[in-house]
């Protein structure tokens, strides 16, 4: 493995950039569509516990509630509007379309809510700079209704929440464990304002971007990135005892495929010339594939990949053995 020292610093960290090219694709893939909030506020019911018919929080309070948040933590910035994301639709019907063939239905007798929901809420007065790639601060959140028993008496619901950057160049999300809250349960929208208030405040985002600038400094060979994604091809194969001693890895084997096909082919984070490729085009790799994963997984997953990366940064500083980059 090799470190590289970067002899001027100051060129990793910039306050504003004008990016080579500004991505018009979702921060998220797999099976979803874009929405507006006012159409799940107009448009979607709202489920309900069965055996007390007690509501659910509903995906536009839920954004409504992160919106508020941030206006308040960040009163000086443009806070942009929520990017939706939906997928897994529920549909039904009224009590008067019971029978009627589903081609003859008014639009007016249709009901639909969707299982899953994620979004994203963008500060662009907020922006770093990384290997030319220009970072917003941005938050958002992932609801995932498959995760609630709705069969049972109302509960504590469950909802996933983060902040951190997004890379402006690929839209791919940028997401440390000290941004991200995994399993905030809640009995009420107020109680979520409260945990994102926290969440949001406590968030450190200098040594965030710190450590992002950092990967830079270290670069895989075209014969030691080829070791790395054998290693991570093995993992998924051993003992899951085995599994328990190596850093946990989170990425499926489709997308170990595209890791390998962009490290030949994407122009923002393929390899060099040479076949080398540092640590902040293999962190984006990474993230980049993780936009195939469903919403009630993603955002995981997308942490996982900052910390993989930061595993192997830190065991090539501390010039320590690391199972993915050695024999």
């Amino acid at each position: 493995m090799e470190l590289v020292t970067n002899q001027n610093p100051q060129s990793m960290i910039q306050d504003i950039v004008e990016p080579t090219t500004i991505s018009k694709s979702p921060f998220i893939e797999a099976n979803t569509e874009q929405v507006t909030l006012q159409h799940l506020k107009d448009d979607c019911i709202i489920p309900v516990f069965s055996k007390d018919n007690e509501s659910t929080i509903s995906h536009s309070q839920f954004i409504g509630k992160a919106f508020e948040a941030v206006q308040e933590l960040f009163p000086q910035i443009e806070v942009r509007q929520p990017d939706i994301r939906v997928s897994h639709v529920v549909k039904g019907r009224i009590p008067s379309a019971i029978g009627k063939p589903a081609k003859e239905l008014l639009e007016s007798e249709k009901t639909i809510y969707y299982e899953r929901c994620a979004f994203i809420i963008d500060l662009p007065g907020i922006t770093r700079t990384i290997n030319g790639n220009a970072l917003n601060l941005s938050v958002g959140g992932v609801r995932s209704l498959n995760q609630e028993n709705l069969y049972s008496k109302k509960s504590l619901e469950k909802f996933k929440v983060f902040i951190g950057f997004k890379n402006l160049v690929c839209t791919n999300l940028c997401i440390s464990t000290d941004g991200f809250s995994n399993e905030i349960r809640i009995g009420s929208i107020d109680d979520l304002k409260e945990q994102m208030h926290t969440l949001f405040s406590s968030y450190n985002q200098e040594q965030h971007f710190e450590v992002m600038a950092g990967m830079e400094s270290f670069r895989l060979t075209e014969r030691q990135f080829a070791h790395f994604i054998g290693k991570l091809r093995m993992y998924h194969h051993m003992d899951k005892l085995e599994q328990k001693e190596l850093f946990p890895i989170q990425l499926n084997d489709g997308q170990i495929n595209s890791v390998v096909k962009n490290y030949y082919t994407c122009s923002n984070f393929g390899r060099n010339q040479d076949g080398s490729i540092n640590f902040w085009k293999l962190y984006n790799l990474l993230t980049e594939a993780n936009k195939s994963s469903y919403i009630d997984n993603n955002l995981e997953r997308n942490v996982s990949a900052f910390e993989l990366v930061k595993n192997l940064g830190d065991s090539l500083k501390n010039n320590e053995p690391n199972w993915f980059l050695h024999n």
